[in-house]
């Protein structure tokens, strides 16, 4: 997909906010009744489809969508009450065509969920989709029965309500997305996804430093406005659509006064696309990772690897003066795959930084953000292998096989047992040809090293992270504690790969 094709392909700009269930927004989104889902499509393997035929150019430099708040309805002080509903909603996108998305609440994102270290959390959810599903609090530390596992699905038609308590020291940029098995690649990819916030209520960054919340997503569109299924080299490979959104808008603009610094929060929620971000004429800050903030900044930052499901925060600060501009890009990234992946070879803006002509007074940072301990010497280790190669059945046509220590996933099947509030050493190695993010449910890990080509770096600072790439053929060391009883799920986080069996259940045990 080269820059050319991509700048294109036409859709009427912002996704943000769709129409609900049983109305119209007189031209918006519309509900959409419940279908049947077809089969993954059995083809002849092809690369991932270039854009459509060109048919109206994308609506590009819309000022950017501040993501739409969930709103509480509790009264009662530290407590957060909710509901969110997975439902199908409509939108004419391509001139003449209507696109169908599967949502919450009818937004692509979905709502922001935006609460404090401490709150209790309780969110109904309703399931009015044709498939089953679950809602899945990505990286937060809730109790196993809580986090919507593919072993606890809500049937289409039925609701439940997940309700935790949020402990101090929890406070990040998470995220939720359904996690039924084998539908989660898809309900991600139409449009189920939504950024959580944990606060803290002595968050030391000052509040001169204004926030701006990104979530990247990709989108693919066919000439019709439909959003087509995954072709059997989606299955193989991680599908990666034709546009990059930033909250549901393409190409939005986001304005910046010489001087000022912005702490940005930025998601990776597509399947299986990597971002390689840089801005141009500028460099970044990192302030925190996955569950929370460093200890202390790293500055100097040209570009930043984000694998889907990961979340950083970095300070930008305006080093140019009106009437300049600059562009958040991702770069070119060899994720390895069969066939052409889109993020190998292509640069894709995702945002232009747009500076004003009022100029705003430097806010220093603080040299200290958070007190990290390290975990200390582990009392036992773990040791998972990953790897594809050619298999048959699996949702990709027989193609691929996607396996953790030689198996596909089995929800009846434990594959490996920890104990409670033990530090425990994982070991990850990578033996395929393909990179793949892994996710572990229910805490926060500490990255120790990483080792590819005979040669090991010990990762350069302390951080909170639930989701690491390892690159192909690497090895990942990790130390880790469990501190709720009960099964967890681990898996790599290119949703194809989950969706096809590359992941398994851990039992934390008393």
């Amino acid at each position: 997909m080269d820059r050319r094709r991509f700048i294109v392909l036409g859709t009427a700009g912002s996704v943000a906010v769709l129409t609900g269930c049983g109305g119209s927004d007189g031209g918006g989104m519309a509900a959409m009744p419940p279908t049947g889902t077809a089969p993954p499509p059995a083809d002849p393997p092809v690369s991932n489809p270039p854009p459509a035929t060109p048919v109206t150019p994308l609506t590009v430099g819309q000022p950017l969508n501040d993501l739409v708040r969930l709103a509480n309805t509790s009264t009662t002080p530290n407590e957060f009450a909710a509901t969110l509903v997975a439902q199908r909603a409509s939108k004419a996108m391509l001139p003449g065509t209507s696109t169908e998305f599967w949502t919450y609440n009818s937004m692509v994102p979905g709502p922001l969920i935006d609460v404090f270290e401490g709150d209790t959390v309780r969110i109904r959810l309703e399931n009015q989709l044709s498939q089953e599903t679950t809602v899945h609090w990505h990286g937060l530390p809730v109790p196993p029965a809580q986090d919507g596992n593919p072993m606890d699905p809500i049937a289409p038609g039925a609701s439940r309500i997940y309700e935790f308590t949020l402990p101090v020291g929890s406070a990040g940029t998470y995220w939720y997305h359904p996690h039924p098995h084998e539908f989660t690649a898809e309900q991600v990819f139409r449009g189920m996804a939504g950024l959580l916030i944990v606060r803290s209520r002595t968050d030391p960054m000052p509040s001169a430093i204004e926030e701006t919340l990104l979530v990247i997503s990709d989108l693919r569109l066919a000439a019709d406005g439909t959003i087509p299924a995954n072709t059997p080299m989606d299955w193989q490979n991680g599908r990666e659509g034709n546009y990059v959104l930033v909250n549901g808008q393409y190409q939005p603009v986001l304005t910046i006064n010489p001087g000022q610094s912005q702490r940005w929060r930025i998601l990776n929620a597509t399947n299986a696309r990597y971002l390689r971000l840089a801005l141009t004429g500028h460099t970044m800050t990192l302030i925190g990772t996955d569950g929370g903030l460093l200890r202390s900044p790293v500055p100097g930052l040209d570009e930043i690897l984000l694998a889907p499901a990961e979340r950083v925060e970095v300070i930008v600060t305006a080093s140019l003066s009106s009437p300049a501009s600059a562009v958040l890009r991702t770069l070119p990234y060899n994720r390895g795959g069969m066939g052409m992946v889109g993020s190998s070879s292509t640069t894709i803006p995702l945002l232009t930084l747009t500076y004003t002509s009022a100029v705003t007074a430097a806010v220093a940072l603080p040299s200290a953000l958070n007190s990290i301990a390290d975990l200390g010497v582990p009392t036992t280790t773990k040791r998972l292998v990953f790897s594809s190669g050619m298999g048959m059945g699996g949702m990709g046509g027989g193609m691929m096989s996607f396996l953790i220590d030689g198996k596909s996933f089995d929800p009846a099947r434990i594959d490996l047992t920890s104990r409670v509030n033990e530090v425990e050493q994982w070991t990850i190695e990578n033996r395929s040809s393909m990179d793949h993010p892994f996710h572990l449910h229910g805490t926060q890990f500490q990255v120790v090293s990483r080792t590819r080509s005979g040669v090991t770096a010990t990762e350069p600072y302390l951080a909170w992270r639930d989701t690491v790439n390892v690159a192909a053929f690497e090895t990942v060391v990790l130390n880790v504690v469990q501190h709720q009883l009960g099964k967890r799920m681990y898996h790599c986080h290119i949703l194809e790969h989950e969706s096809q069996g590359m992941m398994g259940v851990l039992d934390v045990v008393a």
